[in-house]
């Protein structure tokens, strides 16, 4: 794996906004949302300085790893926040800044998941409420390599699956009833594929003691 790919292997976009006009979902998509001179900066740091770490899961009794690796971060003054969650790192606070001078929303957690190759990908889920309540806001930014976010409904079979080219420096944001009524994948593929990093902030919300 080429950790430290050349810079122009990764498209500059032109900002361009894309507001998805599709049935119980709130999702809008902004190309070229981080300058690339930033986006090349922050996919640097973040791939050599972030403690990634593998991620298991248990499916139908079998302890499996999951094909990607991760990093948790999360604002030290969460009440009930584990006191092994590293903070928020001033490149994270950086990007986090963009997120919300975008949205208007504070989030208090961040999740790092790096794709390392084509191998790896996460299949259909939708975030759980338990965690980050009902309606829950997740917004996303991505660096490096282009990959494809789907979305599938839940209900509604007869609506096509939707594809999203999540480019280097774009940001995508979830919103409304999307968790309950959606769920989204970023399919494994066998392209050669460098990495790519998605980070995906969020409202930890825990119920007070």
């Amino acid at each position: 794996m080429n950790l430290f790919p050349d810079d122009e292997l990764f498209q500059s976009y032109k900002r361009s906004v894309s507001k998805y006009d599709l049935p119980d979902t709130d999702l809008t998509l902004i190309d070229g949302f981080i300058p690339k001179i930033d986006a090349d900066r922050y996919y640097k740091h973040l791939l050599a300085n972030t403690d990634w770490r593998e991620y298991s899961m248990d499916i139908y009794g079998k302890t499996l790893v999951a094909p990607r690796m991760v990093a948790w971060y999360e604002d030290a003054n969460n009440r009930g926040a584990n006191p092994k969650t590293p903070p928020f790192t001033s490149e994270l606070n950086e990007i986090r800044q963009f997120v919300q001078n975008q949205t208007g929303i504070y989030f208090n957690s961040v999740l790092l998941n790096l794709y390392r190759n084509g191998s790896d990908g996460v299949g259909w889920h939708s975030d759980k409420e338990e965690n980050f309540g009902k309606n829950a806001i997740i917004a996303s930014v991505s660096f490096g390599e282009t990959r494809m976010f789907k979305l599938r409904h839940k209900f509604k079979k007869d609506l096509p699956v939707v594809e999203i080219p999540l480019h280097h420096g774009a940001f995508l944001l979830m919103a409304g009833t999307t968790q309950s009524f959606w769920q989204h994948q970023i399919p494994k593929t066998v392209k050669d594929q460098l990495p790519r990093i998605n980070l995906t902030f969020r409202q930890v919300k825990r119920q007070l003691p």
